[in-house]
């Protein structure tokens, strides 16, 4: 005989004060759970966002970042002609690019912050077709100019169009603003990349990557057989969106790891604030539970009642917890991407897949603090406890 599901949410109504201090910190430990869990996916998001299908990435053997790889003016020439790479009136949609890191004063502290330049090819929004100019104009080749993201704008001083910057030794000119979806190179400022050479005194034969615009996704293969067979070629060739899944894995697993080691351990004390709450309510219903069993309940429909009032408290601290980081949901923060060694700007992302796993996470935290004391009231010598009555 199964114990009225009713008789748990007022015996919870009744010891609503010590209820409380288990709902509060199942509520806390969720909603930490949840917030770091949704750095991580924002961080991954933004990078893997920064990907297209359509393109692939080319990059010197072994290199593991744009910022470690090199590959010359003829390796670009070879590339341009091979099976694969889409063109537009002619000419091969490829795009060239230069990667430094510069100091841009943040508009939150005043302090410097390193921001990925790139320079690039003046093809480079035919070949990232996701990407628009959204404000003034796009950079003209040869002239020190630059456009930088709207995250970038947003982030960092003086990247207001038509506004002057120094870095590298030069002084440039903001002529316009891009939206590159918040991706990665929101965060990003690009120029020529010939004259971003000409400023740091590079080579100018000398790149760190090509991207390049396939004539479909399924190309990729195509492309990449014909380069890595290719003898005059020492080089690795990637899907644009796999290089960018793979920048992120280990700022995710950092973020990751560190938030659920805090979780854990906010989740052993939210548990004993269930085990205490749980162990009260047994030492004050001795005799209610004797009168249960007197009168017929077996010891699992006691066990099962402990059990229900329990997930019933967890579940309440979870809800709240998940609506208490809700408002977190597209807040834009800014961590360093150490593939880059560049400071990246990426929201927090709350899915529902999130939001289910906050509360099973509190459903779980409320079964391990409520089944102790459920056996243990179970298990009380129903004649002992009705002699007290």
């Amino acid at each position: 005989m199964a114990i009225p599901i009713i008789y748990n949410f007022r015996s919870v109504k009744a010891r609503w004060t010590s209820a409380i201090v288990a709902v509060l910190g199942i509520a806390g430990t969720v909603g930490v759970f949840v917030a770091m869990l949704s750095l991580a996916r924002g961080f991954r998001a933004t990078l893997v966002s920064s990907g297209s299908v359509d393109n692939a990435i080319v990059m010197r053997a072994g290199a593991t970042s744009e910022m470690m790889s090199g590959i010359g003016l003829d390796t670009i020439k070879i590339l341009q002609d091979k099976p694969g790479v889409a063109r537009e009136n002619g000419e091969p949609l490829v795009t060239s690019e230069v990667v430094v890191v510069a100091p841009f004063p943040l508009r939150s502290t005043g302090t410097d912050a390193n921001v990925q330049v790139r320079g690039v090819s003046s093809n480079v929004l035919t070949v990232r077709r996701n990407i628009k100019v959204v404000e003034g104009q796009m950079f003209r080749p040869g002239l020190s100019e630059l456009i930088a993201g709207r995250n970038a704008t947003n982030s960092y001083t003086g990247l207001n169009v038509g506004n002057k910057v120094r870095f590298g030794g030069g002084e440039w000119t903001v002529v316009g603003i891009f939206d590159a979806g918040g991706s990665a190179f929101d965060s990003e400022v690009w120029c020529d990349g010939r004259v971003l050479d000409d400023v740091y005194k590079r080579p100018n034969n000398i790149f760190q990557s090509a991207t390049v615009h396939l004539t479909s996704p399924d190309a990729f293969q195509e492309f990449k057989d014909a380069v890595t067979k290719d003898p005059r070629l020492s080089v690795d060739v990637s899907r644009e969106i796999d290089y960018y899944a793979k920048q992120s894995q280990t700022m995710t697993r950092l973020i990751t790891v560190l938030g659920g080691l805090v979780a854990a351990v906010m989740a052993i004390g939210a548990i004993f604030g269930a085990l205490n709450t749980m162990y009260s309510a047994v030492a004050e219903r001795i005799r209610e539970i004797a009168v249960m069993r007197a009168v017929g309940f077996g010891a699992v429909s006691v066990v099962f009642s402990f059990l229900i009032e329990a997930v019933l408290i967890s579940f309440v601290g979870g809800a709240i917890g998940c609506l208490a980081v809700l408002p977190l949901n597209g807040f834009t923060t800014g961590a360093m991407n150490w593939q880059t060694f560049s400071h990246l700007a990426f929201a927090f992302k709350i899915t529902p897949a999130l939001l289910s796993g906050g509360i099973i996470f509190a459903l779980a935290m409320g079964v391990a603090g409520g089944l102790l004391p459920a056996i243990h009231a179970a298990l009380r010598p129903v004649a002992a406890a009705l002699r007290s009555l």
